[in-house]
């Protein structure tokens, strides 16, 4: 009998734990950090999308879309097995399985929910696009016209977090939450690879950069960073 194709390129060394399939990207980051928070046992491979790993039929295996990241978790409801693909559907997959990180009372977990929706369909796309033409795409796309659009937007989502965060610790008040993970790689990102400070006056958004020091503050956080990166 065949071995299943991730058996092969990416076994499992305990196959009874949850198995993490990804990359220190803003969207692998948030899953690692969910579990290290969380404090979950669980085994990472390395997707290496340089090598366009992503594109395997193993790894389309769990995500046809060929994005990181994944998830296998062996101990699903009622003792089934899960397969996960979408950093949004994971954190709160992750969320409801434990109990944490998302509030209890419904109203204010379908807050949560719009917040954690916000990243995916907003701050994710946008900033990604910006980081494209600001760091890649200059040689390229010499019309300015991409950079300028992208640098507006990523600068209006700013100040919407900028807003929210105003008389807030975090993005539904005082508790941290899957908003908080799913959104601050996203925003560390800008003025680290990305290399946007100056372009988007990143220094501009005071509230939102001390939300920013406090969620890297936290020891989880700076375990779950560096979860599947590149030596």
């Amino acid at each position: 009998m065949n071995k299943p194709l991730f058996a092969t390129h990416w076994p499992a060394a305990n196959p009874d734990i949850l198995q993490l399939y990804s990359l220190a990207t803003p969207n692998g980051q948030k899953v690692s950090v969910m579990l290290e928070e969380l404090g979950l046992e669980y085994e990472p491979h390395t997707v290496n999308i340089l090598q366009d790993d992503q594109f395997t039929e193993e790894f389309k295996q769990y995500n046809p879309n060929s994005k990181i990241p994944a998830i296998k978790d062996p101990n699903g409801p009622g003792g089934q097995t899960v397969v996960m693909m979408e950093s949004g559907a994971i954190l709160l997959y992750l969320a409801e399985k434990t109990g944490k990180f998302i509030p209890a009372d419904p109203v204010a977990r379908n807050e949560c929910i719009q917040w954690l929706f916000f990243q995916m369909a907003s701050i994710g796309p946008m900033f990604g696009q910006f980081g494209h033409f600001h760091k890649f795409a200059r040689e390229a796309c010499l019309d300015p016209y991409p950079l300028e659009r992208y640098s507006k937007e990523a600068r209006r989502l700013l100040g919407v977090l900028e807003t929210r965060l105003a008389d807030h610790d975090y993005i539904m008040g005082s508790d941290y939450s899957i908003a908080d993970i799913a959104t601050f790689p996203w925003v560390r990102i800008l003025g680290g690879y990305y290399e946007g400070a100056e372009q988007l006056q990143l220094s501009e958004f005071k509230v939102v950069n001390s939300w920013l020091e406090r969620c890297l503050a936290r020891p989880a956080v700076q375990r779950g960073l560096v979860v599947c990166g590149l030596d």
